[in-house]
């Protein structure tokens, strides 16, 4: 079974958002996208300073098997990419939570990460994908 983590909160779309002790939220996919995606190929990441909407197509992550639109989880401005990911985009397999990381957001709402998945509920509905 695919890792979860406890400390993000997740998108129907296998995004995850995480909040930082900063008050900036940063985005990923979990580790479920990643493993159906398979071998990670390249990454088109946002531009810095980039004002988008919750649910807006922000960034493209392309495998070996599909190219999907990676979405923002909450309202805000793009402050920072993975630059790791334009010479590394393999790092996404290896690691979805951590140095496989796409992009930052500043958020409008401090609370907008409260309207996204819990862990629980995104366990619920990956375990029922695999049915």
């Amino acid at each position: 079974m695919a890792e979860t983590r406890d400390n993000v909160r997740y998108l129907a779309s296998h995004e995850w958002a995480r909040l930082e002790d900063d008050g900036t939220v940063t985005v990923g996919i979990s580790d479920h996208a990643q493993d159906a995606l398979g071998d990670v190929v390249f990454v088109e990441l946002p531009e810095t300073g980039r004002s988008v909407q919750a649910g807006e197509e922000v960034a493209v992550v392309e495998s070996v098997k599909a190219a999907s639109d990676i979405y923002a989880p909450v309202a805000g401005t793009v402050i920072g990419v993975n630059d790791v990911l334009d010479a590394a985009p393999e790092t996404v397999n290896d690691a979805p939570f951590d140095e496989g990381w796409f992009f930052k957001l500043q958020p409008a709402d401090d609370n907008a990460l409260n309207e996204l998945l819990t862990p629980e509920d995104y366990r619920a509905l990956c375990a029922a994908d695999d049915h």
